[in-house]
């Protein structure tokens, strides 16, 4: 955000709020790419890119909503948009967790289906150690790999989604309008001492 003020005056803010949203579609396209084996570096490095991805968006966004309201108004101009950021952002969560929920419950049916006792594969040697179907307690922890593979699955459905959503996002750049730039007071008076 730091970086995006020093720049904001020189740039177009619909091409940061652009580049914003590119940032935050590859990080997004980096989470699909995470597995069960991976270590800190993927997490530590898809973050940053959508940090930056988001600082990216969400000051010239702020700027463009409220560049052309009147000052009587701003403070109310700013809480309606904090209002309606909030209230996207809990739908938006609602809508991945409810899908995050249905994809896990899909997908540990589907990978369950393959573990019965008529299943060569799922019997003693290609089974590891801890898992089995005969005792409780190797049930149990087959169906806490199962689940954990699941919810893996699940998350990176997730990350397709917000990447999508991300990316058809982009075409309502086309929407914003740039308020155009006032020349600073200087120039203003000195053009009106030039032609008087």
């Amino acid at each position: 955000m730091f970086f995006i003020a020093r720049v904001i005056n020189r740039v177009d803010n619909r091409m940061i709020i652009l580049f914003g949203f590119l940032l935050t579609a590859l990080s997004m396209w980096q989470m699909t790419q995470f597995s069960l084996q991976m270590g800190m570096a993927p997490v530590i490095f898809s973050g940053l890119l959508q940090g930056f991805g988001l600082g990216c968006t969400f000051v010239p966004l702020n700027i463009i909503a409220l560049s052309n309201l009147p000052r009587h108004i701003l403070t109310q101009g700013t809480a309606i948009r904090s209002l309606m950021r909030n209230l996207g952002g809990s739908i938006g969560i609602s809508v991945l967790v409810a899908t995050l929920a249905q994809n896990t419950q899909v997908v540990h049916s589907r990978l369950a289906e393959g573990l019965r006792p008529d299943n060569p594969l799922a019997q003693a040697p290609y089974l590891a150690a801890p898992f089995s179907l005969t005792t409780p307690g190797g049930i149990a922890a087959l169906n806490a790999e199962v689940t954990r593979q699941a919810a893996m699955v699940a998350y990176i459905d997730d990350f397709k989604l917000m990447m999508l959503i991300t990316l058809a996002s982009v075409p309502l750049l086309l929407l914003l309008r740039e308020e155009r730039r006032r020349p600073p007071l200087v120039a203003v008076a000195a053009t009106a001492a030039a032609d008087d």
